[in-house]
């Protein structure tokens, strides 16, 4: 798949998902096998571009090209100066939010909101793209409500307005992330338009990415909850993709060398205090299915420091490996877990 000058060597894209898609955990994605992972999306409001939460979106140092950055905000003016600001620090892609469903995302008419407004759509789009020289994505959802679907046509103003790439969720904002994932819908966009056209939605398996792709005639794919404490999926992705057989699951041995890698980096990039409160959900996505993951939740959670934390993972594997275990997790084991959705409206 091509995005501008870009190439991208596979198409499978990791979802923008805010306190998960970190520069850590875009970073391990990318190890294991996806060929492109958008940032957390970053505020175009300049006046919380100083805060540390904001710093570390902005943070690219090392990252993987090529590099792409999520704005969010309803004012065209606001988000081409984030736009600008962005590519100045390391953004060699624009992806614009037109899907977040969450509420305070869309109280401030921002997100999957602006759907609403076809008008401040194609204004948005026009000054983000001028704005810079680099490519320009969007991301959106099949529309408001279901009374309220047009995504054929916002797919059509960003034709139009010369946006690179367009990503599709395949429900409305007010299905949240559940019930049926409208695929045909995203079939009808991509046949309205001749830009790449990526899927997204409850994509949590090898075969139902190809399935996906196939119905749909996509360019490529986006997994979000899917690879969360399930990184790997994304090579599994490929390599069923390549070969029409699935990967063996990975031995726990290798999961314990992946998960102590993501540590590592993750608490380089946070720091002690913040590492060790962030990582808890990681290591409970991780957890998730498994053999005594449960208590190794509910331990992991109440420590206090990376070290406590990095004893615990080898503990609670230590005790796989005696048992010879292989890490057998649910497809959409992540998207089940109780603390998904409070991660997401993050």
């Amino acid at each position: 798949m091509r995005i501008g000058l870009h190439f991208i060597d596979n198409n499978l894209v990791v979802a923008p998902m805010a306190g998960v898609t970190d520069r850590p955990f875009r970073q391990l994605c990318k190890r294991l096998g996806a060929g492109l992972a958008v940032s957390e999306m970053i505020a175009s409001n300049p006046e919380l571009r100083d805060t540390a939460k904001s710093q570390r979106r902005a943070n690219h140092a090392g990252e993987v090209e090529p590099v792409i950055v999520q704005i969010a905000g309803a004012d065209p003016v606001q988000m081409a100066d984030a736009a600008r600001y962005n590519v100045e620090h390391g953004a060699q892609i624009v992806d614009i939010n037109m899907g977040c469903p969450a509420k305070k995302v869309c109280n401030v008419a921002a997100g999957s909101a602006l759907l609403q407004n076809e008008p401040l759509v194609g204004a948005i789009l026009d000054a983000v793209v001028r704005a810079v020289d680099v490519p320009v994505t969007l991301k959106i959802r099949t529309g408001w409500s279901h009374a309220h679907k047009n995504a054929v046509r916002v797919a059509r103003i960003a034709e139009q307005a010369g946006v690179a790439a367009l990503s599709v969720h395949g429900r409305t904002r007010e299905c949240g992330f559940v019930g049926a994932v409208e695929y045909d819908t995203i079939r009808a966009v991509k046949q309205a338009v001749a830009i790449p056209v990526i899927a997204n939605g409850d994509i949590d398996a090898p075969e139902k990415a190809r399935e996906v792709l196939a119905s749909t005639g996509a360019d490529a794919i986006m997994v979000g909850r899917a690879a969360q404490g399930r990184p790997w999926i994304f090579r599994e992705i490929r390599y069923y993709l390549d070969r029409g057989e699935r990967l063996a699951p990975p031995a726990a041995e290798e999961i314990r060398r992946i998960i102590l890698e993501h540590l590592a980096d993750h608490y380089d990039f946070y720091g002690e205090f913040s590492g060790v409160r962030i990582a808890r959900k990681h290591l409970g996505w991780y957890a998730e299915g498994l053999t005594g993951g449960e208590a190794f939740r509910y331990e992991v959670n109440r420590l206090e420091t990376s070290a406590a934390q990095i004893a615990a993972t080898n503990r609670f594997f230590d005790r796989l490996a005696a048992k010879a275990d292989r890490l057998d997790h649910m497809p959409a084991a992540a998207a089940a877990a109780p603390w998904v959705e409070e991660a997401l409206a993050a």
